[in-house]
């Protein structure tokens, strides 16, 4: 079992920073990567980003070059800096971890950018 909490909620404009994290508990041995999702109202949740627990990494087309995901092993938890935010980056934030047997989810955390 892992569980995850995010944290970072904020109000931003835009052009801002902001940086979420996600610190994991649990079987954190276990986990083989955790991605950044998001979830406008009214849209599918997408995946922004995502690390593995090698380091490899990928991003949205949407974030690349504005958005940088890193983990900090030591406190179990992984950092989502965003930066150069614009409106339609406003959402609910999640971060989910994989295993090789299940997927963990944490209960979200809001982004809003405007002005």
């Amino acid at each position: 079992q892992v569980e995850l909490v995010e944290s970072g909620e904020g109000l931003v404009q835009p052009g801002g920073p902001l940086r979420l994290s996600c610190a994991a508990s649990g079987s954190t041995g276990s986990i083989n990567g955790i991605g950044w999702y998001r979830q406008a109202p009214g849209k599918q949740r997408e995946l922004v980003a995502f690390i593995s627990n090698i380091g490899n990494t990928w991003y949205a087309d949407s974030v690349k070059g504005r958005f940088t995901i890193s983990r900090d092993n030591a406190e179990n938890t992984v950092h989502l800096q965003m930066g150069s935010l614009k409106p339609e980056d406003t959402a609910a934030y999640y971060c989910k971890a994989t295993t090789t047997y299940s997927d963990y989810w944490g209960q979200g955390t809001q982004v809003t950018v405007s002005s």
